[in-house]
């Protein structure tokens, strides 16, 4: 019973019993009202054979075939003022009486089932209506067993019927649903079972049917999915051998630079003044090409970092990376810590440090010469603004904001530092965003989680 189908062809079976159940309640009713209205009828015939003789009597004989006809050990009739007898001289005892012209159809229901379900044996007294014609009031006095045993046969029937009737629609709707839905639903499965083996292999991509139903419309979708999926992989797959190649050029290229700085220390002892003019500039552009590489290198190796969470003082290591900042001599760059020594964060002091170190440097590389570093903590959230009085950013920069290599607010500049920044922010299940930029200065967001 695991599958969906034995499932389906278990549940059709209850719903079509339990609807014939509510079927058989009234049903059952109505045939123990059928029975005696017969019984009832035929007493009226009986009665009318009585009152076609003469002096309205009839020889032993025909009386008792007359009851037995009838099924009775006696027969009442009123009509209009008159009472009509035909009765065995010593009729048993009666044990219950029951008024069909007054029952309710509860009553009813109740009647027969008890009647059903009783097992002693016993006389009754009906009393109704005649079918023949409802102004005659007819009382029968007969046993009970008939009446029972025909109720049990009814049931019986009515079972059998139910029984077939469920099989037959549960096996209707399980051949139907097992071509319309299980069918194609275990292909759906089977096509997802196979394509996880080797998602790369464009064979495996599901291949629609012309349905255009809630199916048919699952199969697009899940074929959509899939080639999406196998471009995002191949894509990875490339990415991931160009940043290979893009480490190893790195590698060798710093090697290169590294030789570049010797031979740049040894021009610069030469005495020649157009040597020490072009010392510096050789200087700072192997420094930048030295500083690129880096950043290049930690962008395309870096792994989903594993965290040393803990819980710190925000205070401190905002003031450690404002120690950590030299500024150069052509700037003039002030820091101000604004976070209150009573906001504390829980995060990976390491990353949380890069984050700040690389924002801050950031904003001092952009020409800031104020730098101010506030937190507020809403008790789930632990909010870090910077901001700085730089010129801001311009459009282009903030349209490729976060983007490797195009998002640098700066010539000569890769983007990988807010890049990088973003990424751990978003690692430790925050955020980091651009809040304002004018004329006036910048400020970006770091959003933290707290548990």
């Amino acid at each position: 019973m695991r599958s969906l189908s034995s499932r389906l062809l278990l549940l059709t079976v209850i719903f079509v019993m339990l609807a014939e159940v509510f079927i058989f309640v009234p049903s059952v009713s109505r045939f123990r009202q059928s029975w005696i209205d017969q019984r009832l009828g035929l007493g009226h015939l009986a009665i009318l054979a009585l009152d076609a003789t003469p002096d309205r009597m009839v020889s032993e004989m025909l009386r008792r075939e007359l009851l037995e006809h009838v099924g009775a050990y006696a027969l009442f009739v009123r009509r209009g003022g008159a009472r009509l007898v035909l009765s065995n001289e010593m009729p048993p005892p009666v044990a219950a009486s029951f008024d069909l012209g007054k029952a309710s159809m509860m009553e009813l229901v109740a009647d027969a089932f008890m009647t059903l379900l009783r097992t002693e044996e016993r006389v009754i007294r009906v009393v109704g209506p005649s079918p023949k014609d409802q102004s005659v009031i007819i009382e029968v006095v007969l046993d009970e067993a008939p009446l029972q045993n025909a109720l049990a046969e009814f049931s019986w029937r009515i079972f059998g019927l139910s029984l077939v009737i469920s099989l037959t629609t549960a096996t209707l709707v399980f051949l139907t649903l097992q071509w319309l839905m299980v069918r194609p639903m275990r292909r759906i499965t089977e096509n997802m079972i196979t394509f996880r083996e080797d998602p790369e292999d464009a064979s495996r991509v599901i291949q629609p049917s012309g349905r255009r139903d809630e199916i048919g419309t699952a199969q697009h979708e899940l074929a959509g999915m899939q080639k999406r999926l196998r471009a995002t992989l191949n894509q990875r797959a490339h990415l991931a051998a160009l940043g290979t190649a893009v480490a190893k050029i790195n590698h060798d290229l710093r090697g290169i630079l590294a030789s570049a700085l010797l031979l740049s220390d040894r021009l610069s002892m030469i005495d020649d003044p157009d040597v020490r003019r072009v010392t510096p500039t050789l200087f700072a552009s192997i420094e930048r090409a030295v500083a690129l590489c880096s950043k290049t290198l930690d962008f395309v190796g870096q792994d989903q970092p594993e965290f040393d969470r803990s819980r710190f003082a925000l205070h401190g290591i905002v003031a450690e990376v404002e120690a950590g900042i030299v500024v150069p001599d052509d700037r003039v760059t002030s820091f101000s810590n604004s976070v209150a020594p009573t906001i504390e964060v829980e995060a990976d002091r390491e990353q949380l440090f890069r984050v700040l170190n690389n924002l801050m440097r950031n904003a001092m590389e952009a020409g800031a010469e104020q730098i101010d570093v506030a937190a507020t903590a809403n008790g789930r959230w632990v909010e870090i603004d910077i901001s700085d009085n730089g010129p801001g950013l311009a459009p282009r920069a903030q349209d490729k904001l976060f983007r490797p290599f195009e998002g640098s607010a700066r010539a000569g500049g890769t983007g990988l530092g807010l890049a990088i920044a973003r990424e751990l922010a978003r690692n430790h299940g925050g955020d980091l965003h651009l809040v304002e930029t004018g004329s006036d200065g910048t400020t970006f967001r770091i959003s933290l989680p707290q548990p």
